[in-house]
C-alpha cells in the first residue's frame, strides 16, 4: 500500500533530576555533598532513508516517544542519558508543525535530518552547588521538562520528469515501455490508484526517473476524484510531461485535456505554470496517416511548447520522445549544479543557557 501522508505524535524524553547526597565513610566526617547529575532525556530525530519507501509504518505507529533521562546517585554518579527516538521516513518527506501549519523541515535528500522535540537537560546534583560559602547545600535541581509536539508528514516523490494525464491517456504503457517499472495496465479503461516510479536509463552516462502521477479530472485541485491526493508529487519534478489521448474517440479531445491539465495544476500551486514542459499526442496509431491534429498544433504553437507525436503500443516516436526529454533534464541539471546550495546548520545547543540554580 502507498501511504504519503501520516499523522503523528512525538514526545522527547524528560531530564532526570540531579540527586542530594552526602558522602559517608568510615572515619571522614563531614565527607561533603557526593549527589551526581541526572542525565538529559532523549531527542525525537526524523530521519530521511533510502530504505523507507513510504509512510505506511507510521500509519500504524502514531505515537513516538523518546527515553526520559535517568535520575543522578551519590558517589557523585550521574544518571545515563535517554535514548533518542529515531523515526525513518522517505526521502522527500516534508515534516509540518499540525497546530501551526509551519514547515519544519523538507528532507529532500538521503540522510539528511532534524530534531522535532529536544531532550530536556539533567538536573545538577548538589555536588555541583558546593562553595567556599555554602559548604553544604541540601538541594538539587530536577531534569528540564520534554517536549511534545503533533507532526503532519507529507512525501513529495523525487522524480526528474512528472508524468500527468487523464486517465486512459496510456501513462501506465509509456512508462512500462521506457523504463522497467511493471503498472497495471488492461484493456479496459481504469485509473492508476497510486503513484509509479521508473528509471529510464538511455545509456551508461544517462538516465532520470519518471514518475506517473495518477490520472487527474476537471476539479482534481477541489478534490475531485483521486488526483488531488497526488497532485503534491507533481511539486517536486523538473519537467512535465503532459499525456494526451489524440485518438478518435478521445473524450475529451486533446486540446481540451491539455486545458483542463494547465488549470488544475495552476490550481494546485501557481509555480507549476513556470515549469518545462512537452506536450505529446499519444495513440496516433489510431488515426488515418498517424498525423497530429491541427487544433492540437496550434495550441501547442500558441503556448510556445513542444509537441511530439506517440505511440505507446507499436513503438513510434519513443526514440525522438526520450532524447528530448533527456535535453530539458540534463539543462535543469547544468543550471542546479551552477546555482550556489544553501547551508543548513542545526542550531548549537547552549548547554549554558539553562540557570543552573534551582
Amino acid at each position: 500500500m502507498f501511504v504519503d501522508q501520516a499523522k503523528i505524535y512525538a514526545r522527547s524524553g524528560h531530564g532526570g533530576a540531579g540527586s542530594v547526597s552526602f558522602h559517608r565513610e568510615k572515619f571522614v566526617t563531614r565527607g561533603g555533598p557526593d549527589g551526581g547529575n541526572g542525565g538529559r532525556g532523549g531527542d525525537v530525530v526524523v530521519v530521511a532513508s533510502p530504505k523507507v519507501a513510504t509512510l505506511i509504518a507510521l500509519r500504524y505507529h502514531q505515537h513516538q516517544y523518546a527515553e526520559n533521562g535517568e535520575p543522578g546517585q551519590g558517589r557523585a554518579r550521574s544518571g545515563h542519558d535517554g535514548a533518542s527516538r529515531i523515526i525513518e521516513v522517505p526521502v522527500g518527506t516534508v515534516v509540518r508543525n499540525e497546530e501551526t501549519g509551519e514547515v519544519i523541515a523538507d528532507l529532500a535528500e538521503p540522510g539528511a535530518r532534524t530534531v522535532v522535540a529536544r531532550g530536556g537537560r539533567g538536573g545538577k546534583g548538589n555536588a555541583h552547588f558546593k562553595s567556599s560559602t555554602q559548604q553544604s547545600p541540601r538541594f538539587a535541581q530536577p531534569g528540564e521538562e520534554n517536549e511534545e509536539i503533533t507532526l503532519r508528514l507529507d512525501l513529495k516523490l523525487l522524480a526528474d520528469v512528472g508524468l500527468v494525464g487523464l486517465p486512459n491517456a496510456g501513462k501506465s504503457t509509456l512508462l512500462s515501455r521506457i523504463s522497467h517499472a511493471r503498472p497495471k495496465i488492461a484493456d479496459y479503461p481504469f485509473t492508476t490508484l497510486e503513484p509509479q516510479l521508473g528509471v529510464v536509463e538511455l545509456d551508461m552516462d544517462r538516465d532520470f526517473v519518471v514518475a506517473d502521477i495518477p490520472g487527474l479530472i476537471e476539479g482534481a485541485s477541489e478534490g475531485a476524484g483521486l488526483g488531488h491526493r497526488f497532485l503534491r508529487h507533481v511539486e517536486r519534478t523538473a519537467i512535465l510531461l503532459f499525456l494526451l489521448d489524440a485518438g478518435p474517440w478521445a473524450e475529451p479531445d486533446a486540446v481540451t485535456a491539455l486545458s483542463v491539465l494547465e488549470r488544475e495544476l495552476a490550481a494546485h500551486a501557481p509555480e507549476l505554470a513556470a515549469k518545462s514542459r512537452l506536450v505529446v499526442a499519444n495513440k496516433l496509431d489510431l488515426v488515418e496517416g498517424a498525423t497530429l491534429p491541427d487544433p492540437l498544433v496550434e495550441a501547442c504553437e500558441e503556448r510556445n511548447v513542444p509537441l511530439l507525436p506517440l505511440s505507446c503500443v507499436t513503438g513510434a516516436g519513443l526514440e525522438p520522445l526520450l532524447e528530448a526529454l533527456w535535453s530539458q533534464v540534463a539543462r535543469h541539471r547544468d543550471h542546479d549544479a551552477t546555482e550556489p546550495q544553501p547551508i543548513h546548520r542545526p542550531p548549537a545547543d547552549d548547554l549554558d543557557g539553562w540557570n543552573p540554580r534551582p
